[in-house]
Order: C-alpha cells, then structure tokens, then sequence
C-alpha cells in the first residue's frame, strides 16, 4: 500500500514541474507542436528502449505474464493522454492560467464519481473530506482571487473541464486496464497511441524544419523524462494497489509543485494566500491515509 502511495505520488510530483519548462520552451520561440511532439516521441523511444533492455536481461525462465488485454486498446487507452495535453493547452489560451489550473484539477472529485458510476465504489468519509479540501486549497493556491478582471470565455471552460475528464479517465483507464503487462510495457503503449494523435492533430513539423538542432532537443527530452517516462511509469504500478479515488487525490500534490516551481525557477511572486493553498493541499492528502494508519497500528497491536 505505501509503495503505491509513494509511486502516485512521485508520479504526480513529477507531473508538476513539466509546466515550468513548457513556460521555459515557449519563451525560446518553440510552438505548442514542438513541444507536445517533441515529449510525446522521445517519450515513445525511452519507453521502449527501456522495455527491449530491460526484456534482453531477463531470464529466459522467467514465466511469461498471462495477456488478457490486446494491446490495441492500451494503445487506444493512451489517446486519452494526448487529449489531457490538447484539451488543456487550449484552455489556457482562452482563459486566465489561474482559471485553467483550478478547471484541470476538477478530475480530483470527477475521478471519485468515474469510480463510483463504473464500480459502485464509495468513497470514504474521510476521502470525500479531503475533496472538499482540496478544492478549497486549489482555489487559493491558483490566486483566482488575485486576477478576477475580465470575462470568462465559456468554450475556454468547456476546454479546461473536458481536460480534467479526461486526465480522470486516463487515471481510471490507467487503474484498471492491461494490469496484467510489466509496466513499462503497458506504458509504452500507451504513450505511443497518445504520440499518434498528437501528430494527426499537430503535424511533427519540428522533424523537417531544423528545430531539433537547437535547445527544441533538450526541452523535449526533459519533457519526455518527466512527463511521458516517470508518471505513467509510477502510475502503471501505483494506481492498481492504492485505486483510484486515493490515486486522485494524491495526484493533486501536481499544483503545489507548480506552484513552487514558478517561484523557484521562474521568480513569479507567490502570495501568502496562494501558499496557504499549498499547505491546505498537502494537508489534505494526508486525510485518506489516517484509516490506513488506524488499520496499520490496530494489527500491530494484534500481532
């Protein structure tokens, strides 16, 4: 159970900082087809450069994993993760940064209600607690109420809130789809029917034009490493022992990240209530595990 914790987690941390390297990216002149392709093919290779070493080293004797599930509808389950990048990226063109944030972290309470329409699971109360928190915190920590001028785009919050649905899918597809592959297997998979269509949406002109002769190379293998290698690596692995309304709510540790990163990386000034958020966050994933701290400390006492 806690190495699942640890795995969403770090998963969701590392999710977190892609945001300061896009701002990073963008900044050089690089267009949102450089750097979505870019992450999404070197994402592609690692995975399955890893996956082909790591089966050459294996033993031979090792049993073989019983496939249940064709590998077209991994495939098939990663698009979903290309729609996230699509999806909110355009958001953020219609709606201030602060909106966006607050309508991408929507999928914490759609995730909840996914698990509970698909598999009639409740959450618990102290999950449903830690919700609530959550939203309060995310509110506060995305300074909304710091850039209230101006009018908001109503397509720009159907983009942002199609993102969150789909960043909940992909948590609940990812949960309980194809478990039964080694990780990086089912991950490679994923990330490559994501990599196809973000090219039959965006068109890899960066493979023709000469980007990847600059910084584009770097910034695409940054993006790679800790955005299509290590969460959907962590996730593959994680989500399947913790399941998905525990998985959720630690994948919101995402935002404080980002936050810290701005401030860190970027030198953006982070109020005292946005800090507040933080805190609010990171105190409100701790909520979930006090039942498992009760069960963990109740069986010692047994035992």
């Amino acid at each position: 159970m806690l190495r699942g914790i640890l795995l969403v987690l770090f998963g969701a941390c590392s999710f977190g900082i892609l945001s300061t390297f896009v701002k990073l990216a963008y900044k050089e002149g690089y267009t949102l087809g450089d750097v979505t392709g870019t992450q999404a093919l070197f994402g592609v290779i690692l995975l399955w450069s890893i996956y082909f070493i790591q089966r050459k080293t294996q033993s031979k004797d090792q049993p073989k994993p019983v496939i249940k599930t064709h590998w077209l509808k991994l495939m098939l389950a990663g698009t979903v993760t290309g729609l996230v990048s699509l999806t909110y990226y355009q958001c953020v063109k219609l709606v201030p940064a602060s909106i966006a944030i607050i309508l991408l972290m929507q999928f914490v309470w759609m995730s909840s209600l996914l698990e509970f329409i698909f598999f009639k699971k409740k959450p618990s109360k102290l999950q449903i607690l830690a919700i609530i928190f959550i939203l309060i915190g995310t509110v506060a920590a995305s300074g909304y109420y710091e850039n209230t001028g101006g009018s908001l785009s109503l397509l720009g919050i159907g983009y942002g809130l199609a993102a969150a649905l789909c960043y909940a899918t992909f948590l609940l597809l990812n949960g309980n789809l194809g478990n039964e592959y080694p990780p990086i297997q089912k991950s490679a998979l994923m990330i490559t029917g994501a990599c196809l269509l973000i090219f039959l949406v965006l068109p890899p002109h960066f493979l023709i034009n000469g980007a990847l002769g600059g910084s584009l190379f770097k910034w695409g293998l940054i993006l790679a490493v800790f955005g299509t290698v290590i969460p959907p690596l962590c996730f593959a692995s994680g989500i399947p022992k913790i399941g998905l309304t525990l998985s959720s709510i630690l994948s919101s540790a995402e935002l404080p990240v980002a936050v810290s990163m701005s401030a860190l990386v970027l030198h953006e000034e982070v109020s005292l209530i946005r800090w507040v958020g933080v805190l609010i966050i990171l105190s409100s994933m701790i909520l979930p595990n006090l039942e498992n701290l009760k069960k963990a400390n109740n069986f010692k006492r047994k035992t």
